[in-house]
């Protein structure tokens, strides 16, 4: 199945969302994330039932924020080492977030939802997007800048 047909299977019911997007501004393509959560805030994608955190490298930060939300749907966004192209996107299962190099963060990202998932009842998806590098920078590179609009722009489509 396809990327876009994926999302929008994983979107379609959803009564609540929060799109957390995750990962280290500084680093280049680590901060895709961030990068997305900023041009959704910039776009003025506003919707009660849209909740977009840039939670950057502290995931666990929000951990209050989204309990209290009570979402029906979570989709966390980050550069994700999946041995693919640059650029290419994916929805990791949370159940493999073990197996792939997801990015710099002080938890990693399985003990963090299986945190959430303690007490609350939601649907959670992983969207990953291979970085081209994670060197210092403060940009992501052209191609992986292209998958975070694509990504978007999917995300918009199957919300508004």
């Amino acid at each position: 199945m396809s990327f876009d047909l994926e999302l929008n299977d994983f979107i379609m019911d959803f009564k609540k969302l929060v799109v957390l997007g995750v990962g280290n501004e500084l680093k280049s393509d680590d901060g895709v994330g961030p990068f997305i959560i900023k041009k959704l805030i910039e776009e003025n994608i506003v919707n009660d039932n849209l909740i977009l955190i840039n939670a950057e490298t502290v995931p666990e930060n929000f951990t209050g924020k989204i309990r209290k939300e009570q979402p029906s749907h979570i989709i966390i966004v980050d550069a994700c080492l999946m041995g693919a192209q640059p650029g290419d996107i994916k929805i990791v299962d949370k159940d493999d977030f073990a197996n792939i190099g997801i990015s710099t963060h002080s938890m990693s990202l399985s003990y963090f939802v299986r945190y959430l998932e303690r007490s609350n009842d939601f649907k959670i998806i992983f969207v990953g997007i291979e970085p081209e590098t994670m060197e210092w920078g403060e940009n992501p590179t052209e191609k992986v800048e292209n998958t975070a609009y694509y990504f978007i722009d999917l995300l918009k489509e199957c919300i508004l």
